[in-house]
């Protein structure tokens, strides 16, 4: 059975006008229950997860500072959301969706987490809508745990994993790639393992040809026994923060092409959802929806 993480907390009240599209985590899985693509018993409510899961990640005087809220203002404006505990605590409710998740994809070989992909977080500081890194902190749970060894991240969002590059530009036991618009933000890029961006106006039949180049040569060569995958639908041509120019039939592909090499490799992952900031919403969801769409028909 495909499990999905989700949780009321997901859907954070924002200031009137903000950037970010809060209401799409309340209406994907309405979305998803409505078609019939997931029932009630697909989905998982998460908790606040152990703190020591966290530190593993992240510096704990910066966790700490979250916690009692007592980041600089400075350093909190570019997280990019007015800090309150209540929205420290969704970041860890976010964390412990793809921390469980990763129990889940290794029973059933995926899982899903309705948000999630919080890639710009870095070991000791917060930035763009991230303030810690949950799928980072899934691979150091699924490692100190001995449940895997070599994990692969596959991040597909149109702005670069900067803070997951960061966290694990030492270590040789995950490897981070990053297909990304090469003009978006970050304006200052971390190095990736493997950075592939791409050039404004990438369109489908680009996009997919790199990736199906790239992906099942890279996991031939690394042999990871995890995969993490960051699924952002930010890569669409509609989309106000992407510079791609992808279509929502060429981000299911994508999808489609990311989880058939997994499932015939019997490699299990975990799917984290990433950004979406297009001005209709419907193309936020459906294209978001896709993705689980795609897991069901896929590896079930």
């Amino acid at each position: 059975m495909l499990k999905i993480a989700f949780h009321p907390i997901y859907k954070h009240p924002l200031p009137e006008g903000h950037r970010f599209p809060m209401i799409k985590y309340d209406l994907l899985p309405q979305q998803l229950l409505y078609e019939g693509t997931c029932g009630p018993d697909n989905f998982f409510e998460p908790q606040i997860p152990n703190d020591k899961h966290i530190v593993t990640v992240h510096d704990p005087e910066y966790f700490y500072d979250l916690l009692n809220i007592k980041i600089p203002p400075k350093a909190a404006r570019k997280i990019g959301f007015p800090l309150t505990e209540d929205l420290v605590e969704r970041e860890r409710i976010i964390a412990d969706g793809t921390i469980k998740g990763c129990e889940y994809a290794l029973q059933h070989g995926i899982a899903m987490n309705i948000a999630g992909g919080t890639h710009h977080a870095y070991t000791n500081r917060g930035e763009a809508f991230c303030m810690l890194n949950d799928q980072a902190i899934g691979a150091r749970y699924l490692q100190s745990q001995g449940l895997a060894k070599k994990i692969l991240i596959v991040d597909l969002d149109v702005h670069q994993g900067n803070g997951t590059a960061e966290i694990f530009q030492n270590d040789a036991s995950v490897f981070t790639f990053s297909m990304h618009g090469a003009s978006n933000y970050p304006f200052k890029k971390e190095t990736s393992d493997l950075d592939i961006p791409l050039k404004k106006n990438t369109g489908d039949d680009e996009y997919l040809s790199v990736l199906k180049k790239t992906l099942p040569k890279l996991i031939d060569e690394q042999k990871p026994d995890f995969v993490f995958y960051l699924c952002g639908v930010d890569v669409l041509s509609s989309d106000k923060l992407g510079t791609l120019g992808m279509s929502v039939k060429g981000c299911k592909n994508r999808d489609e092409l990311v989880l058939e090499t997994c499932r015939k490799l019997q490699i299990p992952m975990q799917c984290s959802m990433g950004g979406g900031y297009s001005a209709d919403i419907k193309i936020i969801v459906e294209a978001h929806a896709n993705t689980f769409r795609s897991a069901q028909d896929i590896f079930f």
